[in-house]
């Protein structure tokens, strides 16, 4: 991934503002295309991170595109874990225990495929897809709903779309159980009713020949959305074989890590998004 990669994501107020809020004329615009290796330096700065989030700062969103807000909350998340000596773990609803095992959350924000990764998958979520599409069985077309906040309906998809088109299935499968136990854990295990369970149990039937899990899965609904999402990035993971493109190599890494990813959003959610996380995400 190169340093073209933040530039190809980033609006021309985006660049505007990473220019402004570290000192520079708008002129230098221009000089930060041209030389886009210095976008990520300027994403990690406090400067930049106190001009969308300090209590003085308008709404981030007023002021630079979901990709760049998210981009620099990451990196100044892993500023924090760089000084942190423990983080407070979820393990149920409203409930957290401290775990010194920073070093591994740390290594994981280092990579910066892996921190575009999570920055355009929280960015996707502040817009949400729901519609239709119809079907032909022996009994003629019916309709079938989908929502891009629904893993039920979204995994029912696997059975009507071609093959095809399996792969952008299991992809935002994959995305949307990251999300949802990373951003809102406590809402996910009031999720599903047991016939819900039964039909996502079936889901991860359908690919349970894409790689076994770890043992260490949490319980309830986060521990089944955290199977779900493992095994869909490993379907992707099979058919993405070229490691240069984009963040394809961070779609396989995120699938054996899926857990330390995870615990990255629900560290940063603990210590950012929550003041602004029902504002920015319309879950229902």
């Amino acid at each position: 991934m190169g340093p073209t990669t933040y530039l190809a994501r980033l609006t021309e107020r985006d660049l505007e503002l990473l220019v402004s809020a570290t000192g520079g004329r708008a002129e230098e615009v221009a000089r930060l295309r041209a030389e886009p290796a210095r976008i990520e330096e300027l994403i990690g700065s406090s400067e930049v991170f106190d001009a969308l989030f300090a209590p003085w700062s308008e709404h981030p969103l007023a002021l630079a595109s979901p990709f760049l807000a998210f981009s620099v909350l990451l990196a100044g998340t892993s500023r924090e874990l760089g000084s942190t000596s423990f983080v407070r773990e979820w393990v149920g609803p409203r409930q957290r225990i401290p775990v010194f095992d920073v070093d591994v959350l740390r290594e994981f924000l280092d990579d910066r495929a892996r921190r575009v990764f999570l920055a355009d998958l929280l960015a996707s979520y502040t817009h949400v897809v729901s519609g239709t599409v119809w079907i032909r069985d022996r009994r003629g077309w019916t309709r079938r709903r989908f929502d891009d906040l629904d893993p039920v309906r979204l995994a029912g998809l696997l059975d009507v779309v071609p093959e095809a088109q399996r792969i952008a299935v299991y992809k935002r499968l994959g995305d949307l159980a990251l999300f949802l136990t990373g951003v809102f854990p406590d809402a996910a295990e009031r999720l599903f009713r047991p016939v819900q369970v039964e039909r996502l149990e079936r889901t991860l039937a359908q690919v349970s020949g894409s790689g076994d899990d770890v043992p260490e899965e949490p319980p309830g609904a986060v521990g089944l959305l955290q199977r779900l999402g493992r095994r869909s990035y490993r379907a992707v993971a099979e058919v993405i074989r070229e490691p240069a493109v984009d963040t394809a190599r961070a779609v396989g890494e995120v699938a054996e890590r899926f857990g330390d990813a995870r615990r990255v959003l629900n560290f940063l959610t603990d210590r950012h998004l929550f003041p602004f996380r029902d504002e920015w995400f319309p879950v229902a």
